[in-house]
């Protein structure tokens, strides 16, 4: 075990964060994380599907709802938006930066299609909530052959 004290402290691994080690390890596999290298804001976001509707729910604390933007087109939702700096004084100093800023985007292939008139969004305690209605789909019908 103390043969790999060392080649832990020189590839760096004892002195960075945890968050730094697990969000590479999460990039190994291509996915998002929640602070990117340059600590640019990307939200979490969860896609889930009931019989009735396809609901994304977005973690987007600290962002103005005029700040946010969504679209829907050809089966692709967008949501879009930006979390702002704030204002800084005079004469602060800062000690510590470790929340992150800027804008992002995120686009998702809904899984089923979906009635465009009838999409809500709400937007409650920093969380996003877009519930898209499924169309209902015609019926099945049995075709008889004939002779």
């Amino acid at each position: 075990m103390r043969a790999l004290i060392p080649v832990m402290r020189e590839h760096g691994w004892l002195n960075t964060p945890r968050r730094d080690f697990f969000d590479r390890f999460f990039e190994d596999f291509g996915w998002p994380t929640v602070l990117s290298e340059d600590k640019t804001f990307v939200p979490a976001f969860d896609v889930s599907e009931t019989d009735s509707a396809v609901i994304v729910k977005a973690e987007v604390p600290g962002i103005e709802q005029k700040d946010i933007d969504i679209s829907l087109s050809n089966g692709l939702l967008t949501i879009k938006g930006e979390k702002k700096l704030e204002k800084k004084e005079e004469n602060e100093q800062f000690h510590s930066l470790e929340r992150s800023y800027g804008a992002f985007s995120r686009t998702f292939r809904l899984p089923v299609e979906v009635d465009v008139e009838k999409v809500d969004a709400g937007y409650k305690d920093g969380v996003l909530t877009v519930t898209l209605p499924k169309i209902e789909t015609a019926q099945p019908r049995k075709i008889e052959v004939k002779s």
